[in-house]
Parts: structure tokens; sequence; C-alpha cells
């Protein structure tokens, strides 16, 4: 279901792509996430208010323009028809030409009779309570620590992500969120490092922690698998790393 989900959001992130003007940091691609809806959404699209959702928990988009939201089911529908359902929707909203064109690579190929399918119920409800789990935990980091960042999901790699700079004399900026299984780690899990410029901070002398282990070898920061942890342990995790940072 994360494959499913994942190609998914690209809809949302195509939006952006067409509706949203350019950033350099491609911060109109990235994608927020509604606790209380179990949604995925936009940012607002044209400089109006449409977005675009994706909905957890029922499985279907959501076109949002001005609070009326029309839902398009995916189980069972191919590439080729949500494609359609999507230009017809901004057509309608003056918008203008829905295209899906990515700029970036995904681990998968999409073609036109691609078929989404609701395989699993009980996973999307894991796959929700991990993006709350990340936004409630990344939150409460940010404010224990007077830091300020969106926290945004980034279509290409899909985590749940906040980046800030220390507010002291270092020229160090942070990087947390949650990921997606890849090849370090084979399950969702938290991560945060730590940046001088573009180069990140080494931390083969970090102290050791007390949930999760330190990385040094092409991701260097510390990570920490979600399964069976709750949010006291997410942000003792990401605190306890911190302070390596700052000292």
């Amino acid at each position: 279901m994360t494959t499913q989900l994942h190609l998914a959001a690209q809809y949302l992130a195509a939006a952006g792509i067409n509706f949203i003007e350019k950033k350099e940091d491609d911060s109109h691609t990235n994608l927020g996430f509604s606790i209380e809806n179990s949604s995925l959404y936009s940012r607002k699209l044209g400089n109006k208010n449409i977005k675009l959702n994706l909905n957890y928990k029922l499985f279907v988009l959501e076109w949002e323009d001005q609070n009326i939201i029309t839902s398009f089911p995916l189980h069972g529908k191919s590439h080729l028809e949500i494609l359609e359902w999507l230009r017809q929707m901004a057509n309608q909203s003056g918008l203008g030409i829905y295209s899906y064109n990515l700029h970036y690579d995904l681990p998968y190929q999409i073609k036109n009779d691609f078929v989404f399918e609701l395989k699993d119920d009980l996973k999307i409800e894991k796959l929700i309570d991990h993006r709350v789990l990340a936004n409630t935990v990344i939150q409460s980091f940010l404010d224990e620590n007077n830091l300020t960042s969106e926290i945004r999901i980034w279509p290409h790699h899909f985590d749940t992500g906040a980046f800030t700079p220390l507010k002291n004399e270092s020229d160090i900026s942070i990087g947390l969120g949650m990921a997606i299984p890849d090849t370090m780690i084979d399950d969702y899990y938290f991560y945060i490092s730590a940046y001088r410029g573009h180069d990140s901070v080494d931390t083969t002398n970090f102290n050791t922690l007390s949930s999760g282990q330190w990385k040094n070898e092409g991701f260097k920061g510390a990570v920490l698998p979600l399964n069976g942890i709750d949010s006291n342990t997410g942000v003792r995790f990401f605190n306890e790393a911190f302070q390596s940072y700052k000292k």
C-alpha cells in the first residue's frame, strides 16, 4: 500500500507543478497532511481556494474547489482514467490544462493501464498512524526546542520532513522527519541529520543514543525504526540526537 499511496500522491505533486509558481527548493510540489481528515493535500492551486487531496482512509482523490469536494475513488481505476478526471476538474475550475509531467524519477514506473487496488484496509490504517505520529512528534520536537519549520511530505522520496537553521552562532541546519522503507532500513523510520552548508555533519564521535542509532556511511545522522514506538520515544530520540549537534 505504500507504493500505491506514493504513486497516488504524484497526482497532487503534478498539480503543484502545473498550477503553482515554481520555487527553487521545489516546495511548490510538496504536500501537507491533515490529521483530522487522514489526507494529504496540495498547496492552493492557481492562487485560488482550490486543492487536490488524497484521502488515505477512503482511498480517493478529492478535488476541493471553494470548499466543495468532488471525490474520485482510486480502487479499480487506471492511471489514464484518473488523468482524464483530473483534466476535467482542472478545466471546470478554470485552472487550465492538467498534465502529468514529473521532473524527478520514482523508484517505480506508472503506465496508462496501471490500476490502483485497495488491497489491505488494516495496512492503510497503519500508514495513517505513521503519518499522524510523524506530524505529532516532529511538531512537539520543534516546539520544545523553539524551532520553526513547515512539516511537509516531499513527493519524490515520500518522507515527512522539516528543515530549520539553528538559532545560534553556528552555521548548522537540522533536517528531520520520517522516511518510508528503503535500502537502509526495511521499515518506516525517523531520521535526523545536520548540515553545514551542503555538507553533512560527521557523527563518528557522537554519544550512543538510548533509542535509535547513528549512521555515518552515505547517510550521516541518526535513525529510529517506527515499529513499536510511541510519541514520547520519538520526541526523546530527536531531542537526544539534537543535543549532540548542539555541542
